[in-house]
């Protein structure tokens, strides 16, 4: 007989989003958190920039709107950009409260920066790691709540829905509805079913389906995949973000080059040791990352050189140094001195705009599922994410969901749910495809679906990931379930995901350029929306 637990609130993912919001639940009932690895190793460690708030007395509310809306290409939703902007304020002071130490001015005021796309200086920061610090205040949080039970190296492997009821139960509801998840440890290999009134996926993004990423490895989009297979609605799949600023390291792990320091007064110079920004956008250094990324893009392609440099050597040693000492003392483990060498980089894929349609109070097409952080698609990011508006909308949303379950309760169900079938083959020596197949799909989307695509590029990529998407499914399909396959089936249907999105944008707009459409020519508010129908596989809506 397989366990069976059941809790109010299933929390997937233990980034910001899902911390915050299990956080807040807690005051609403029990939840259970649990994380495919250990509770840090989440996308929001890793955020060197900051967190984007009106915190100033000279900056506005509307400032932050239209900045926000002005990078998003026309692709926002201008309900959700107000809301994001005006109900910040308040989660940032709430991470004050909680324990979070932002950098302040000797004055003891929030020592605010500014990254490229924003007009006033309005980032709070914890030196160059305010990823780290929320993180760990979140964590902290979390586990003094006594309601709360954390389940780490722990991973969904199916969303629970109406069609995993058993025989003896009810007839098949038309209405979708998600009752929980089938959940597999990493540890003992077993999976059991947690039944929950309501579930959130707070899964991060899918930065591992590229080559080069910013991404821990856990990010291989498994929400997008759960909530797909669910039936839920993805929406803007082909607007994904290459961070501009990647430390050139071939061979080592990839290290992101903060927005901050061009923010800061950093200087993108070409092969030749020139500055170019300027011949792409009045802001140079300061544009939204589209724009950057393309403009890199393009002066590599120009001089065969496999990075540009940025140049912070006109500035104070000592006050970068301070400001910046994570990158400083890595940057000199690779044998830079920042102060007084350029630093080689390039782009790399870094954060995903599409994902899980939600609803401004993060609600998916199925009853009791939401959505929130990288995962979700709330609207706010349009056709490219405004620098450090991420960690912004995993604080608001992730409280809206605890506000929408706090006045609309979801009752537990009775329902019976069939356990998971689990036999299969354990072959130990096909396990060398599965990295083969993983380093398959992320060459393929490095080299046709990147930052500059084509129709050519797209369907031949396509083409490749179809039979790549067949072989792997036959795979799960005959293979006892381990962690590595899960991803592996989870990284090809993003894949494929993201290139039919693509594929289904006719023009060039935010982070989707297309060589065979260079200018923008569908109606503004047109998403690329792929939902998973009976008897077939993608059905894509536009509006």
């Amino acid at each position: 007989m397989q366990e069976e637990y059941y809790c109010d609130f299933l929390v997937i993912g233990s980034g910001i989003a899902g911390l915050y919001t299990a956080y807040h639940l807690s005051e609403l009932g029990s939840v259970i958190l649990i994380t495919k690895s250990n509770l840090i190793e989440a996308n929001t460690s890793y955020a060197q920039g900051g967190i984007a708030s009106v915190l100033d007395q000279h900056d506005s509310f509307e400032s932050h709107i239209q900045d926000t809306l002005k990078a998003g290409a026309g692709l926002c939703d201008e309900e959700a950009v107000k809301i994001l902007v005006t109900e910040g304020p308040k989660h940032i002071k709430k991470l004050i409260e909680l324990g979070a130490k932002f950098e302040t001015t000797p004055e003891g005021n929030l020592d605010l920066h500014r990254e490229g796309g924003h007009s006033y200086n309005r980032i709070v920061h914890a030196g160059d790691l305010t990823g780290k610090e929320v993180e760990e205040v979140l964590i902290h949080a979390v586990k003094n709540k006594k309601n709360v039970q954390i389940l780490e190296y722990h991973v969904a492997v199916e969303l629970i829905t109406q069609f995993h009821l058993d025989e003896r139960g009810d007839p098949i509801l038309k209405e979708p509805v998600c009752y929980g998840a089938y959940v597999y440890s990493r540890k003992t290999w077993e999976i059991f079913k947690i039944i929950a009134n309501a579930t959130i996926l707070a899964t991060g993004g899918a930065g591992q389906v590229y080559l080069h990423n910013t991404n821990p490895e856990v990010a291989t989009g498994d929400g997008i995949a759960l909530a797909y297979k669910a039936g839920a609605i993805i929406t803007n799949m082909e607007f994904y973000q290459f961070h501009p600023t990647v430390l050139y390291a071939p061979e080592k792990a990839t290290f992101l080059i903060t927005e901050a320091l061009r923010g800061f007064g950093a200087k993108l110079l070409n092969y030749e040791g020139q500055p170019f920004m300027h011949k792409y956008d009045e802001r140079k250094e300061l544009a939204p990352r589209d724009i950057v990324a393309r403009a890199i893009d393009a002066e590599m392609k120009k001089t065969g050189c496999p990075h540009v440099y940025l140049d912070i050597t006109h500035k104070n040693p000592e006050e970068i140094k301070e400001k910046f000492p994570h990158i400083y003392h890595t940057c000199l483990e690779h044998g830079i001195d920042i102060t007084k060498q350029w630093i080689p980089v390039v782009p790399a894929a870094h954060y995903m705009c599409g994902g899980v349609e939600v609803d401004i109070w993060g609600r998916t097409r199925l009853k009791g599922l939401f959505a929130v952080g990288e995962v979700a698609h709330t609207g706010v990011h349009g056709g490219n994410r405004l620098a450090s508006n991420s960690l912004l909308e995993g604080l608001v949303f992730g409280y809206r969901i605890y506000e929408y379950l706090k006045n609309n309760p979801i009752k537990k169900t009775n329902k019976i749910f069939k356990p998971w079938y689990k036999e299969g083959l354990n072959n130990p020596e096909e396990w060398i495809l599965v990295q083969h197949n993983f380093q398959e799909i992320k060459n393929i989307m490095w080299n046709y679906v990147g930052i500059v695509r084509s129709n050519l590029r797209l369907e031949r990529a396509l083409r490749r990931i179809n039979l790549l998407y067949e072989e792997v499914i036959d795979f799960y399909r005959r293979t006892v379930i381990q962690n590595k396959i899960l991803e592996l089936r989870n990284i090809t249907l993003v894949a494929k995901i993201i290139i039919l999105s693509a594929l289904n944008r006719k023009e060039s707009r935010g982070l989707h350029y297309s060589t065979d459409y260079p200018e923008n020519r569908q109606p503004s508010k047109t998403y690329t929306r792929i939902i998973r129908t009976v008897g077939k596989e993608f059905y894509i809506l536009k509006d």
